[in-house]
């Protein structure tokens, strides 16, 4: 199994808000904007937070297991936004853009009622998933074109 199948048989298999947050995070801006507008019916979204743009702090380890430092700060954009129905939905974003976090908090919004979320399921966060997938499975065949194998001979003299 691929690792673009893999990714889509966790996004059939685990339904879990986690993921859909996730998805919407690494989510592109014209992908949102297409699912955006193959609704056929547009919400009523009212902001409750945002979208806003700040810092967040990012932690590493030195050599992946030791002590915790402060490598440096990246740029987040948040939004929360609030459906007429009452449904709230949040999102983060690494960058400055504002209309990713706000459709991104919308769809946050929408995958949580009953109506729309296999709408946000199939049109969304499926392709999201494959497209990840299909990153992950290149970066692989790149990678794997450069593998070096060393092998040391036998000689016959001891």
């Amino acid at each position: 199994m691929t690792a673009a199948e893999k990714t889509v048989a966790a996004a059939r298999t685990d339904d879990g808000r986690k993921r859909t947050v996730d998805l919407l995070a690494r989510a592109e801006t014209w992908e949102l904007l297409a699912a955006w507008d193959a609704l056929a019916e547009k919400p009523v979204v009212q902001p409750v937070r945002g979208p806003e743009t700040g810092l967040v702090m990012v932690r590493g380890r030195i050599g992946g297991g030791g002590a915790p430092f402060n490598l440096g700060e990246v740029t987040v954009t948040r939004a929360t936004v609030r459906l007429a129905s009452g449904s709230v939905g949040h999102a983060q974003a690494l960058g400055t853009d504002r209309e990713k976090a706000r459709l991104s908090a919308t769809f946050d919004a929408l995958w949580q009622e009953e109506a729309t979320k296999s709408f946000v399921e199939e049109n969304l966060l499926s392709p999201i998933a494959r497209r990840i997938g299909d990153d992950v499975n290149r970066k692989a065949e790149e990678t794997a074109a450069t593998r070096v194998d060393f092998f040391t001979m036998v000689r016959g003299e001891d």
